[in-house]
């Protein structure tokens, strides 16, 4: 078995129909235990996605086991298990349903010639099980890794559900044991067996001959060739000790907060490696989103009148502001973000410019804040939101922003845009806006048909912890969530997750593992409060960009930062360098490539820094070891002389 990663297999734990469970070394010689997916098994896409699906469901179990490394897209998927944590492999394959036989029994429980295997686990809905592994339940990927205690980032707990029944899984045939080889035929047990030497005759008499003197030379012969044997182990060892003791990278724990503070305090709150575990599947695919999400701040303007007159209420015009989530779709400046953040309908935009003129009210002591909420409802069927000319709709101003955002900002970094179009509420309350910057990092969207029910994904999105409107500090957010099921709104079929980031986070995204899109976060409009646990499907932003003119793809740019984070996350530190420094001046809003870049170079300073060890100990272990060699040899042959 050739290396998997950054992985050296030393021994096979186990096989089983589906793949092989092995013991296996990192770069810094800590043992792990490795399960592959392999023979017909990897290329078939239902195991491949029960494969990841059970790897998560351990992960995120109150008793789970979560992994340190995975490749879920590889051609023979792997997931990697800290050896201190127990025997991490081996549970992934009982969760799947499928037992480890010992490798000797490998050639009678792999998959049969034919390529077919057994069905996969079939999934089942709402959070997964903990105790004993099942093959119900089975989840797209798994986010966090184990981390040290002091490393840990706090997560929000996803809510308590009652957990499903777990499904038994199919049955898979005996495993029969290992066949008696034909060389060597077993005699029945009842039947006497004849003793060929038996026979009280002797026929061949042995030769007569003086008992042979064994000195102290068979001795010393052996005590030789034993030491020969060691010095040369010893003398192969010490040659090869540098390469096996050099790291292969700084402590992942410790290489962004010591290695790249600069980049670090350039991006707060836009740090992977601090809202997942380090060099896991989460960081990954954080990694790869995150550059592209926009916050996207709109601002309305306009008069509150009678309905009957068109007499104004206020002697003054209202402003409201609506702020939330988007993604660049092309480096060119398209965006797509809500519809009703950027394009409210004239019912919404009322009820809100309503509330805005209330609170002035309740701040001049004209209205109590109890009675802020009639006063809206009384006012909803008598007034109108117009512009300054009771002709005119009310205007509006739109603005983009990347990495750490601020409230009420009009001037740069805010990115001035212009809504292109918009879908309506009951058609997928979407909408494209053109931004009037170009270079921008895009993410790439996944299939239509989007996640299942039972499917883990990551939601990302604008959050604040500021408690003051004006001017709060938003940063992008993430959250492993699970789909619950799935229902309408409107003409629209969506997926509802069972947790979410925050009202901010509308506009946002839900990407697999890979990074690509497979959502967009919306209200939802069947929960209590209308929390954003709607997931728009691919299906509905497809044809909007197609109504806008607008295409999804990658820029040059783009494919190189997703290739620099490749060699990042498999150790190729130089290649890492060269692609993310291209990345950083081809895309300067992309920071995390600016990061990685940097620690990807303080990582390659380290392996260079390292010392090689002497070579002269190595000298001398061979020269002990040809002399030994010659004495004996020399001792040999005075031995037959004699």
């Amino acid at each position: 078995m050739q290396p998997v990663g950054p992985y050296r297999f030393t021994e096979a734990l186990g096989v089983c129909q589906v793949g092989t469970a092995w013991w296996a070394i990192d770069g810094q010689d800590r043992l792990v235990t490795v399960a592959v997916l392999d023979g017909a098994a990897a290329t078939d896409q239902p195991w491949r996605e029960a494969f990841t699906n059970a790897a998560n469901a351990m992960a995120h179990s109150p008793d789970g086991q979560r992994y340190v490394n995975a490749d879920f897209a590889a051609a023979k998927p792997w997931v990697a298990y800290p050896s201190e944590e127990g025997m991490g492999a081996q549970r992934l394959f009982q969760t799947l349903g499928m037992d480890l036989h010992p490798a000797e029994a490998e050639a009678d429980v792999l998959i049969p010639a034919t390529g077919t295997v057994a069905d996969p686990p079939q999934p089942v809905s709402g959070a997964p099980v903990s105790g004993t592994p099942t093959s119900g339940s089975p989840l797209p990927w798994a986010m966090h890794a184990a981390v040290p205690a002091h490393q840990q980032v706090p997560q929000e707990s996803m809510p308590h559900q009652q957990a499903p029944q777990p499904v038994v899984p199919r049955q898979q045939p005996p495993v029969e044991a290992a066949p008696i080889s034909p060389a060597r035929p077993v005699p029945p047990t009842d039947v006497p067996q004849a003793d060929p030497f038996a026979d009280p005759v002797r026929r061949i008499q042995p030769v007569s001959r003086p008992a042979r003197r064994r000195g102290p030379t068979v001795a010393l012969v052996a005590v030789l060739v034993v030491l020969v044997v060691a010095v040369g182990t010893g003398a192969l060892l010490w040659a090869n000790s540098g390469d096996e003791d050099s790291p292969s990278g700084p402590d992942p724990a410790t290489s962004f907060a010591t290695a790249a503070p600069e980049a670090s305090a350039a991006v707060p709150g836009l740090r992977p490696w601090t809202q997942a575990a380090p060099y896991s599947a989460e960081e990954r695919a954080l990694a790869i989103a995150a550059p592209s999400l926009v916050f996207v701040e709109a601002s309305f303007t306009g008069m509150l009148r009678d309905a009957k007159s068109n007499a104004p209420i206020s002697p003054t015009p209202v402003t409201f502001k609506r702020r939330c989530s988007g993604f660049v779709v092309h480096a060119d400046g398209m965006v797509v973000t809500n519809g009703q953040c950027v394009r409210p309908t004239d019912d919404s935009a009322r009820e809100r410019a309503l509330y805005t003129l209330g609170r002035i009210l309740v701040d001049q002591k004209r209205l109590t804040a109890a009675g802020l909420d009639g006063y809206v409802r009384t006012k909803l069927a008598t007034t109108r939101f117009t512009g300054t000319d009771p002709a005119s709709p009310f205007t509006s101003q739109v603005s983009g922003q990347f990495n750490v955002a601020r409230g009420d900002l009009a001037a740069s970094p805010a990115v001035p845009g212009q809504v292109v179009r918009v879908l309506e509420p009951d058609a997928g309350n979407l909408a494209v806006v053109k931004l009037s910057q170009a270079k921008l990092p895009a993410v790439e969207l996944g299939p239509a048909e989007g996640p299942g029910p039972g499917s883990v994904l990551l939601l990302l999105g604008y959050q604040t912890t500021d408690t003051a409107f004006r001017g709060a500090r938003f940063t992008v957010e993430s959250k492993v969530v699970q789909v619950t099921g799935a229902g309408d709104q409107g003409g629209v079929a969506v997926q509802r997750v069972n947790d979410d980031i925050g009202i901010y986070s509308h506009g946002g995204i839900a990407v697999d593992t890979t990074g690509r899109v497979v959502g967009v976060v919306d209200s939802d409009r069947a929960a209590d409060g209308g929390a954003n646990r709607a997931l728009v499907p691919v299906s509905a932003l497809t044809s909007l960009l197609g109504e806008a003119g607008v295409t999804n793809s990658l820029s040059d740019a783009d494919r190189l930062y997703r290739t620099g984070l490749d060699a990042w996350f498999t150790g190729r530190s130089g290649t890492a360098v060269s692609h993310l420094d291209a990345v950083a001046e081809a895309e300067p809003t992309n920071l995390l490539a600016q990061a990685y870049r940097q620690s990807a170079a303080d990582r390659e300073k380290l392996a260079a820094d390292e010392p090689n060890p002497s070579a002269l100990p190595a000298v001398v272990f061979a020269a002990l070891g040809g002399a030994l060699v010659v004495g004996l040899l020399a001792l040999l042959l005075r031995r037959r002389q004699r």
